[in-house]
Formats: structure tokens, sequence, C-alpha cells
């Protein structure tokens, strides 16, 4: 066998040497060839005949863009071998020629019959594609219509240029000749180690013999060492240790790409790539839920059982920090060892294509990617905080929800609650401890709730407060899991490493587990960014001692791992328990449906806020009630107020003195100077005030006023709260003053009284104030000296002492008026000494202030009954008065004092209602509008005001129907996703 193989060698080798001889003068001699190589050159040979083989003279390419033919290639022409001398050469190439020709010809006509042959083969094999011409465009079969072939045709190089570009085949051919003599000799050159070598070497293959010859740290010659125990376990744990960490790293570099890919797609569907409606996610609709149940069920009683992540620990203790880790995002206020957490905080975290957060009352987003919205978000968070903490006290029990949305985050709910403290100290309120207590058991005493108890693992562990909380909430450890923050000051700080393993498999604690991490939340700097704390803490755990030596497992470590492990226990909760709470509350819809039906059945369902809307549609008709007052009735209201007000002055500061003067001529110029100075200073003023005041009552008796059976009461307590707020924001235009000032000064000028109507109806207004001042005076006489005769026979009544001294002293001094009538107002000094004289002989003590007083009342009463007689008197004086009261004792200036206060209140009531239906009607309709407005935005106050059980029970309604209807909605989905 291994003589064919050399024979074969050695054959190939003669081939190579014949062919690089070929086309060269002069011949290789037979004899130095090899037996089997011979037979090329000599036909007749015994052993070999070998047929000459055909040979292509030329080929021809074609270009499939101009269908043009390239430049034809010439090949060397090849000689076979050496060939003996011939003396008939030039008859045999002739013939040969001619036989060349014929074969050439016949070969031409059997191709092309051939080729027409199978052409017309394949044409029929082809199916008729007529039929679905309509699938191609229009466009296509008329796009020479459009494009100039012609034109891009002469633009294209010609096939002389394209073949230029081609490669050169005869230095392509050369070169591969050459590369072709130098396998062929190293070939020979093999034969002939091979033929003069042991044929059992061709057993074994070069490459390895060379391998072992060259190999100097051959196993052969290395020292034999004994490895312990020991170290093969370290090495084992080594390299497990890098294979985790190898695996973790590619999970990483996965889950990075697919969270990008995730953010192309949603921010695909952002855009509207996908013309398609958006469903809301699992997360987002669970948030909805428990939303709408903070709201129903502030004291998260037996009601509210739907699962959620309770983040609790000691104050400091990192619970923040793991929150943020697990949100990617640095979102709550920082502070150096004082409570930041000073209301629970509702974290919902969804997947989405931007880090963004958001509040659930709020529609302004945070771009969780900058530093300054970050930062507000932070200050937005203390603010809420601060509101949400009452005066006095240091935590709060109300909800802060916040939504935070990005590619990668973990779907969850979580809650952040204030951290659990020790000792109260300067500056919380007392009962600090206890508040926190008991939001923290609130929220941990959910049977579904997931309890993250957060442990330092740089203080001593018995120090914790909360694992003793924990452990009563959860004795059997359930649904806990905890998690050792600051491991990296615990492995410096502790001397012994398996006092962390103990604390890690819950050893030193009473407190059980669902499970157990321990992570690195940073270096304590708070300027760290996420990414830096990742990466520390990440490097710190593959250089961790802990891991090394297995007292924690690679799964245990990292906020990564935690959150993933949180949010599959989330869910896992979620499923087990939603369907139940589903039925609870179908139950509990139930039975409120069933007592309304008992207690309201012919009343329609309304909430508080569609009770406010009901409330509020009263009150604007209320309102523009307002504008249908008759002008006559505002005007009378207006005037009669007015006069009221001002009545008192009129009389005791205008007409009595300008009444004591001896003439008509110092009458009117007293009267003149007064009303200048009222009209100046105060009349302006009190009309806008009696105006006002008008309003206020006229706005009051429509809210106030029954409907008859229409009346709701429910309404009675929000209609006054209105009322109220109204009056109090509403103010009269500060211009209004100015003008009515010139109005009222204009009337007061004017003295002419035009008919005898006029005349008589001042009169009347003047009969009519001087007899309720004299009415007025009589009952301040009656109080002052007691009742009469008849009242104390008929009634049995008595006078005191002090009212026997003022009757006294009233007698005496109506027997003085009765001696002079035209008495002055004014009492003299030795009148008032005869006076208390003449009382002192009857053995009444009075004193001289006594007197005055009494002098008073008494003088007013006799002025006002001359003043009705002198009216009386002047009701045949108009005539005089056209006359100006010439020749004539009779003078009625007091009439023409009262019939200009008269035209002037008329006047000035009509200047008000104009501006009462022109202005301020709109102003107050408009006020109401806003303060219905604060209100509707305040829930508090909805509450406050419109209370009842029919109302609670309709807002209990309501609630339970949307809880009801987002559970199923959300329960259809967790199905759906199944």
């Amino acid at each position: 066998m291994w003589r064919l193989r050399r024979a074969a060698v050695a054959c190939e080798v003669c081939q190579s040497l014949v062919k690089h001889s070929s086309g060269t003068k002069g011949s290789l001699p037979l004899q130095k060839l090899h037996l089997v190589s011979r037979s090329i050159y000599h036909s007749h040979h015994p052993i070999l005949k070998l047929q000459r083989p055909h040979f292509r003279t030329s080929f021809q390419q074609f270009s499939s863009l101009t269908n043009l033919p390239l430049r034809k290639l010439k090949l060397s022409p090849i000689k076979y071998g050496y060939q003996p001398h011939r003396n008939f050469w030039p008859a045999r190439l002739a013939a040969r020629l001619l036989k060349l020709r014929y074969l050439i010809l016949g070969s031409a006509v059997g191709g092309g019959y051939t080729a027409k042959k199978t052409f017309d083969q394949w044409k029929d094999m082809i199916p008729d594609l007529s039929d679905y011409k309509w699938i191609v465009p229009d466009i296509v079969w008329e796009i020479d219509e459009y494009i100039d072939l012609e034109k891009i045709r002469k633009a294209l190089p010609d096939s002389e240029d394209l073949a230029k570009l081609a490669p050169d085949f005869d230095k392509i051919v050369e070169s591969l000749s050459l590369l072709k003599d130098f396998f062929t000799t190293g070939h020979k050159l093999v034969s002939e180690v091979i033929e003069a070598s042991d044929p059992l070497l061709l057993l074994g293959s070069p490459g390895e013999t060379a391998f072992r010859a060259t190999d100097p740290g051959s196993e052969s010659d290395k020292p034999y060492r004994k490895v312990s125990d020991k170290e093969k376990i370290d090495q084992l744990q080594e390299e497990l240790l890098h294979t985790q960490l190898k695996y973790q790293r590619i999970l990483e570099r996965l889950e990075k790409e697919n969270k990008e890919l995730r953010k192309l797609v949603l921010q695909k569907d952002d855009k509207g790539i996908h013309h398609r409606k958006l469903k809301k996610s699992l997360i987002d609709m669970y948030s909805e839920v428990l939303d709408v149940l903070s709201d129903y069920d502030a004291s998260y009683n037996t009601q509210d059982h739907l699962p959620r992540v309770v983040v609790v620990g000691d104050q400091s203790a990192g619970k923040t920090s793991v929150l943020e880790m697990i949100a990617q995002a640095r979102i709550f206020p920082r502070g150096s060892g004082e409570m930041m957490t000073r209301s629970p905080v509702k974290v919902t975290l969804s997947e989405g294509p931007h880090h963004v957060a958001l509040f659930k009352d709020s529609s302004r987003e945070f771009d969780l990617t900058k530093e300054e919205d970050l930062a507000a978000l932070r200050h937005e968070i203390e603010l809420r905080m601060r509101k949400n903490v009452k005066e006095g006290c240091t935590v709060s029990p109300e909800t802060i929800s916040l939504n935070v949305k990005g590619p990668g985050l973990q779907r969850m709910v979580l809650v952040d609650l204030p951290g659990v403290i020790n000792t109260v100290t300067s500056g919380m309120a007392p009962d600090t401890k206890e508040t926190i207590f008991s939001i923290s058991k609130a929220y941990m005493q959910n049977p579904n709730a997931i309890i993250l108890c957060i442990q330092d693992g740089s203080v001593d562990a018995e120090r914790s407060i909360v694992t003793d909380l924990v452990s009563q909430m959860d004795p059997h450890g359930r649904r806990t899991i905890f998690v050792l923050t600051k491991v990296d000051l615990a492995e410096k700080n502790v001397a012994s490493p398996s006092r962390i393993q103990q604390i890690i498999e819950g050893k030193l604690f009473p407190m059980k587990a669902l499970g157990y991490f321990a992570v690195v939340t940073g270096k304590g700097n708070n300027s760290e960014s996420i990414e830096a704390i990742r990466d520390y803490e990440e490097e710190f755990f593959q250089n961790s001692k802990l891991l090394k030596t297995s007292m924690l497992k690679a799964h245990q470590v990292t906020t990564r791992n935690l959150s993933l492990a949180v949010s599959d226990c989330f869910w896992k909760m979620v499923r087990e328990s939603v369907e139940q709470q589903a039925d609870s509350f179908k139950a509990t819809r139930f039975n409120l449906e069933t007592e309304w039906k008992n207690n309201y059945p012919r009343l329609r369902e309304l909430d508080r806020d569609e009770l406010f809307e009901k409330a509020k549609n009263e009150i604007l008709d209320e309102v523009i009630s307002l504008s249908q007052v008759t002008p006559k009735h505002w005007e009378e209201i207006l005037q009669q107020s007015l006069w009221e007000r001002v009545s008192t002055h009129v009389i005791e500061n205008i007409y009595l003195p300008a009444a004591q003067t001896m003439n008509s001529g110092t009458f009117n110029t007293t009267v003149d100077i007064k009303l200048k100075q009222w009209t100046d200073k105060q009349l302006p003023n009190k009309a806008v005030e009696v105006a006002w005041e008008t309003l206020q009552e006229e706005f009051s008796r429509f809210m106030t006023e029954p409907k008859g059976k229409e009346h709701d009461d429910i309404f009675d307590k929000l209609k006054e709260a209105v009322k109220e707020e109204t009056i109090k924001r509403h103010k009269w235009n500060d211009f209004a003053e100015d003008s009515l000032r010139v109005i009222q000064h204009n009337a007061l000028e004017d003295r002419s009284i035009s008919d005898k109507q006029q005349w008589d109806a001042a009169i009347y207004f003047m009969e009519e104030a001087l007899q309720a001042r004299l009415k007025d005076t009589e009952n301040a006489i009656e109080n002052m000296v007691g009742p009469d005769w008849k009242k104390r026979w008929l009634y049995w009544k008595n006078r005191t002492q002090e009212q026997c001294v003022h009757n006294e002293t009233k007698n005496e001094l109506e027997k003085m008026l009765k001696c002079n009538e035209e008495h002055p107002a004014y009492l003299a000094s030795d009148e008032i000494t005869t006076v208390r004289k003449n009382l002192e002989s009857r053995g009444v003590e009075v004193d001289p202030s006594l007197i005055k007083d009494t002098w008073h009342q008494v003088y007013r009463r006799h002025f006002l009954k001359t003043a009705l007689n002198h009216c009386n008197l002047c009701r045949r004086g108009f005539y005089y008065y056209q006359r100006h009261f010439v020749d004539s004792e009779l003078e009625c200036n007091d009439v023409v004092l009262f019939w200009r206060i008269q035209r002037m209140l008329a006047i000035t009531a009509n200047t008000l209602r104009q501006q009462l239906t022109n202005t301020e009607v709109r102003r107050l309709e408009k006020n109401v509008k806003e303060v219905l407005e604060d209100f509707a935005e305040d829930s508090e106050k909805k509450v406050k005001l419109l209370t009842g059980k029919r109302a609670q029970l309709a807002e209990d309604l309501k609630k339970v129907r949307e809880i009801q209807e987002k559970l199923d909605a959300f329960i259809e989905a967790l199905h759906q996703e199944k």
C-alpha cells in the first residue's frame, strides 16, 4: 500500500515539473522521469495509457447592467509534453485543421438546436403570470414614461472602460503557478522523507510529533505535588464565584439590551407609530385601586386587605435609600440624622419609555434624568409632607401618592413609612413615638401586606426596635423580607464575620422572614448617583469575604436581586388575594344598596360631588333671581333703610339746632352749613353701607327662603357658608362714593317745591319723622320715671326709688315749661338751683346731672309736640311758600328742609339702585361662582357642609362600586396576562 502511495506522489511531482516546463525550448529526457510519468510522453507505454484532457481555449463574461460583452481573456496555449519529430508535419497539420473546422461547425449546429429545445422546455414550465399582473403597481409598467432609460444607458461607462476595471487574469494565473510550484516542491521533499523513513512513523501526525518535540514543559518533566482538600475547595469556590459573576454580568448585559429594546418599543407606541389604543399597565390599574381605597378607607381596617410592600425600619437605617435604589432615582429629601419622612409615601413603580415621576393629583412630570427636576421633586415632597403635618404634630398618617415610571423598573407598589424611633427628641411632639407605631401597625396588620424590614448593619443588632414590631405583626415570617443595609461598614467594623451571617439568617432576632438580603446603599455621601452606588455595590460584593466564604449566596446580595425578589413576592401575593378582596367588596356593595333601597326608595343616589353640583345650580339660580327684583322694590327698601340710618343725625344734629334759632334766615344758614358738612364727610359712605347691607339682606332672603316641597335641607349648611364667604369677599366699587357725593350735594341744594302734592308729601314725611321721635322720647321718659298709675293698678307694677326721683324732677320741670312755653333748649344754672331747692323742700335729694338728663327728655317731648302742631299749621302754607312767606306770620322753613332731605333720599336710592342692578349684582354673582369653585376643589369642605346619613351612604356606594369595577378590570387583565 505504501508503495502505491509513493508512486502516486512521485507521479504528481513529475506532472508538475512537466507542466512547469511546457512552452519552453528543449525537452526533459524521458529516462529521468518516473516510470508512471513516462506514459504522458509515450502514447504506447505498456503500463498506462492516459487520454488527453479537453481544455477550453477562451471564455466570455457578460455584465448584467449593460448586457455588453467584456474584454476577452487570453489564456496561454497549453502544450502537452514532448512530441517526437515527424517528417510529414505540414500534411498532418492541415488534416487536423480541417477536422477541427468540422468539429466546430457540428458543435455549433448541435449546440444551437439543443439550446433552443431546452429554452422551449423551460418556457413551457414557467407559469402564466398574466393573471397576477395586478399585483405589480401600474407605475412599474409605465416606468419608461417617467425615467429616461436611454439617457441612463448613455451615462454608464463603455464595455472597454469596465474591462479596464477588471483584474488582470494573466498575472493571477502566473501567481497561482508560482504558488503551485512552491507547494509541489514541498510535496517532493515530504515524499523523499517518507521514502527514507520508517513506515511506522506514518501512524502519527507530523503536528503532534512537532508539538511533543518542542514542548519544554511536558507533564513528564514536572515534579509531582500533592494538592490538599482545602485548596481544592477554595479553588472550586473561587471558580464557582467567578462563574456566578460572569453569568451575572451576562444577565445584566441582556437586561440592559432588553431595557433599551423595550424603551424603543414604548417610544414608538408613544409617538403613535402603532395606531392602537394603549391599555393601562397592570401596576397602574392596581395603583388606582389602592388610591381609591385610601380615600374610602383611610384607617386601613378590614375593608382593605390588598397587598402592598410596606417599608419599615429604624430611623436612619437606610429605608429611603433602599427605596431609591429600587426606583433608580434619588427622589426623597435628604437629611443628616434628622427625620425626613414625616408621612407615608406610596410609590408605584411601573415600566415606561422615560424615567419620570408624577403625583396622583398633579399632571406635572419630573424628569428623573435631570438634576434640577430631581431637586424640584424632593422639594415638592417635603412641602407636601409639611402640609400634611398638622400644627403641634411631627408626623401625619395622610399618604402622599407618587408614580415613578422608567425602563427596566420592577412593577410594584411600595409605601415608605416614617422611621421608628426609640426616644422623642427636642422639637418633636410628645406623642411622636406612639403615632409612628400606630401608623406602622396600621399598614403592617394587613394580612396581605409584604413587610420589607430594613436593618442597619453598621450598628448593634440589639439596638433595633423594628424587629420586635415586625415579629408581632408577622410572627411566622410568611410575608416578611429582611434587608441588611450598610454591609460594607458592617464588614469593616464587625470583628467576627460570622455575626453578619447570623444576622442575615435571623438567628440574632426573634423575627422570622421569608427571605434575607444584604445590600450596600452608598458610601454615605448624599451627592452620589444611583449608577455610582450600584457600581460600588457590585465591586464590594465581588471582593467581599461574605461571598468568598459562602456566608452569603449570590442571589442574596445587591439591590437588583432584592427588587426582583420583592416584585415576585408582591405579584404572587396579589394573584392569591385579589379575587377574595373582589368578592368582599361585592358583598359590601350588596349590603349598601339594600340599605339605600329601604331608607331612600324614591331618591336618586347622589354622592357629595353630585350633591354639590345640584346645590351649586340652585345657588346660581337664586343669585340670578336678584336681577329680577323690580326697580321700585329696590328704591323703596333703599330709601327706607337709608332714612333709618340717617334720621337720628338729621333730627339731632341738623333740625333741632337750626330750630333753636330766632329767625328764618339763621335757620336756613345753619341748615345749609350742616348739610354741606354732612354731605362731604358722612352721607356718601352711609349710603354705600346701606346699599351693601340691602344687597346682603336680599341675597340672604333668596338663599334661605324655603322652596316648599322642593326644598332640601341637606343644602342649608352649604348655602349659609357660600353666603358668608361671598359677603366677606365682596366689596363695593370705590368710585361709587365720589359720584354719589356730587349727586347728593346737588339734590340738597335744591329748595324749589314745584307743586302742592310735593308739599303735602314733605309734610307727611315730616310728621312721620317727628311722631317716631316723639314716640321714642315717650318711651325713654317712661323708662326713666317708671309705670304710670294705670299700669301700677292693672299690672301690679311699682316704681323704683330712682324712678321716683326722676318722676318728681319731671313734674317740677313740666311746671317750669308751662310757665314759659318758649323756653330755650338749655337750663340756666340758677334754674337748676331753683329746681333742686324745690325738690329738697319736698324731701327729694337730686343731683344737678340728673336734673339735666331729665330736662333733655322733657324739653325734647315739648319741642316735638310743638313742631307737630306747627306742621299741621303748614298744611295750608304752600300758597305762602310760593310768595316766599311775604306778608305772612307763618314760616314753614322746616317743611322745606324735610322736602330737601326726602328728595335727596329718593335720588340717592335711585342712584344706588342703578349701581346695584348694573354692577354690584353681577360682581356678587361672580364672587359666588368663585366661592363655589373653591369649595368644589376642597373635599374637606364638602364633607363638612354636606352631612347626614344620606350623603355618607351615597358616598360609600360610589366608592365601593368604583373599587369593584377597577378590581374586576384588574383581575380580567391579570388573567389575560397569564
